[in-house]
């Protein structure tokens, strides 16, 4: 994905009220920016870092400026905007579908249709892909943020807050195995320099728990790390270097 109108970079005064942070932009212009992002944000937030905003120019928005990427120990980019990891899966998973039709050895070779958020007994997923004669794929989407250096380089984690929704969605994901379906949970890795994905045990334990468990039942896990280009505003997943996943 691309950001129309591009990017605009300055230095974060603070995060507040969840959705609220005050920066400084390189010329010195001060700005709210909305944050789109319900986590805790660790060491995505620290007051100093580098960031990078995208300007709506929608006279309509209260807040016409977002804040999406973010600098992490000076050194790695971090997609903040939680709402980019489904645009970016969804991008990747049409041009997978199209790959598909020409590949007989392609994962998605005999699909033809991507839909969004379809409704499930108690809720909602993010994807469902469908074919005539396939079982059907329902995906949920993460946005993994959470550095782990200190206990291993390259290691990132998820989630960075206790999640009951995400533990819901586990649950929805290996009942859907179970009745036939295909299930993948899918990590967009939003965060340069990981290598290696795991559970974050420490953080939300039931949901560690909870991943491992549904994992032993078929629902495939999907770590794809996000590439980013600050000359061209713009942001992918590399699909063909899916991480690993650490087991707890």
């Amino acid at each position: 994905m691309k950001y129309q109108n591009g990017l605009l970079s300055g230095r974060l005064i603070q995060r507040y009220k969840r959705f609220l942070a005050d920066i400084e932009l390189d010329n010195g212009e001060l700005i709210t920016a909305h944050c789109a992002n319900t986590g805790a944000m660790t060491h995505c937030a620290d007051p100093g870092c580098r960031v990078w905003v995208w300007d709506s120019q929608n006279p309509k928005r209260k807040l016409p400026y977002s804040w999406e990427w973010t600098e992490v120990a000076g050194r790695w980019k971090a997609c903040v905007n939680t709402a980019r990891a489904n645009q970016l899966v969804e991008e990747a998973l049409l041009a997978q579908l199209d790959t598909s039709k020409t590949d007989s050895q392609h994962w998605l070779h005999g699909y033809q249709q991507l839909r969004k958020e379809p409704r499930v007994e108690d809720g909602r997923l993010d994807f469902l892909i469908s074919g005539e004669q396939q079982p059907s794929i329902y995906i949920e989407v993460k946005s993994l943020t959470l550095p782990r250096h200190e206990q291993q380089v390259g290691l990132g984690c998820f989630p960075d807050a206790r999640t009951e929704r995400g533990l819901k969605h586990l649950r929805r994901l290996a009942q859907l195995q179970q009745q036939g379906h295909q299930a993948i949970l899918l990590f967009c890795v939003s965060l340069e320099g990981i290598e290696q994905v795991a559970a974050a045990a420490d953080v939300d334990l039931d949901y560690a728990a909870a991943l491992a468990e549904v994992q032993q039942q078929g629902v495939r896990v999907i770590a794809w790390p996000v590439r980013f280009d600050e000359t061209a505003a713009s942001m992918q997943l590399d699909v063909s270097q899916p991480l690993p996943l650490r087991a707890i």
